[in-house]
């Protein structure tokens, strides 16, 4: 019965029917409005038409390598942004290395980058971080360390360094950080070595980020200063990668390289033009001797001393005092500071403790003027005629005294 029941059998099911017949409500219910759905297809952000920069690019920066060479082209690309003539290639393949070639052949790729027509102005490699395997070819296998996976590596690092390098492609090679475990962190500095030596025999530049990434002990630390100065996390939790914010700071090590580049491949200013002599071919006229010509301003001028020698025609800045004479010896700074004699103070300054104060002495009384000066400066006496005298209330009439 349990089981009849969970298929939904009712033994009393004729017995309802016939007594309680099942009534459909819907066919009195109105008809319910259908509602309208507008289907709005999903774009993802690859079918996203891209957007016209405003600037076309003009200089391009090739980023090749393995995961960590991601990272770094991210950094490169947040990093450059103020400049939009400036794009950054991503040209890096996650999972490769120099060891396995039968995976990603590097020297063949950077072969068949440059064969492409693709205009480069400067290449970047970071790459290593899968490479500490064991490394086969057709004579044998090699483990790191070994006098002939070392000879089989460099000639590899040499062949890529060497493609751009005939090309006449800057090419900077940017070494491997710090890594989390010691022993990778051994391997890795090995290897470090070897780019440093065999990529610079082509004309590659070396950039150095061991010391940048570790703490103040010198060894590793997933957290450090970012770009701005704020300690923030820059490995990520394998102890191998970049965050955005290590990415970021890994990338403020090359960008400088790369604007040296840059800008020495636009034309130079003015003020620079300007400075280039030229001379006037035959037969055209040149200006006159005495012609005014405006002067080009430098974009920065000598460092001059306040205190040295005179170098303006005609002006001073400053001047020394001169050597003092036998007869001025005695100076104010010789008896101060040779004799150690104190100078005598002058009145009302600072210095001057005399008492009473000069200031507040009152001068002494004037002499006695003589009677005839006195009596010169006194007015002159007239004669006028007494007045009568006031009456008392007593004597006047009707008023009694008793």
């Amino acid at each position: 019965m349990p089981a009849a029941q969970a298929q939904g059998f009712n033994p009393f099911n004729w017995f309802q029917e016939q007594f309680h017949p099942q009534h459909n409500y819907e066919e009195y219910a109105p008809p319910r409005p259908r509602r309208h759905y507008v289907y709005h297809p999903h774009v993802s952000a690859a079918n996203k038409p891209a957007k016209a920069p405003a600037v076309p690019p003009t200089f391009f920066v090739a980023v090749l390598g393995d995961s960590l060479g991601q990272l770094l082209g991210q950094g490169l690309t947040t990093a450059l942004s103020d400049r939009p003539e400036v794009e950054v290639l991503h040209d890096a393949k996650e999972d490769s290395g120099l060891v396995r070639d039968d995976y990603y052949d590097w020297p063949k790729a950077a072969h068949d980058l440059v064969a492409s027509g693709q205009k480069i102005n400067v290449a970047v490699m970071m790459i290593g971080s899968n490479d500490h395997q064991t490394l086969h070819d057709a004579n044998g296998s090699y483990d790191p360390g070994t006098p002939q996976y070392e000879q089989i590596y460099s000639a590899r690092i040499e062949a890529v360094a060497k493609i751009f390098h005939d090309a006449k492609i800057p090419l900077l090679w940017v070494g491997l950080p710090i890594m989390k475990s010691d022993r990778f962190s051994a391997e890795m500095a090995a290897l470090n070595d070897m780019y440093r030596q065999y990529a610079s025999r082509n004309g590659a530049t070396y950039v150095d980020i061991w010391e940048d990434f570790v703490d103040d002990s010198g060894q590793f630390s997933s957290y450090g200063p970012d770009v701005d100065g704020q300690v923030v996390r820059l490995r990520a939790m394998d102890g191998i990668h970049f965050t955005k914010a290590g990415g970021l700071k890994l990338a403020s090590f090359v960008q400088p390289q790369i604007r040296d580049i840059l800008n020495g491949a636009v034309p130079q200013d003015d003020a620079a033009l300007a400075k280039i002599e030229t001379t006037a071919p035959a037969g055209t006229n040149s200006p006159a001797a005495n012609a005014a010509v405006a002067p080009v301003k430098p974009p920065v001028g000598p460092v001059l001393p306040l205190t040295g020698p005179v170098l303006a025609p005609g002006g001073q800045l400053a001047t020394l005092a001169s050597a003092p004479t036998k007869a001025d010896a005695t100076s104010l700074v010789e008896q101060a500071f040779v004799n150690g004699k104190t100078p005598d103070a002058k009145p009302g300054r600072a210095d001057d403790f005399a008492w009473p104060r000069t200031e507040l002495v009152r001068p002494p009384p004037a002499p006695p003027k003589p009677a005839s000066a006195l009596a010169a400066t006194m007015p002159a006496k007239t004669s006028a005629a007494p007045a009568a005298p006031a009456k008392s209330p007593a004597s006047a009439p009707g008023v009694s005294t008793h």
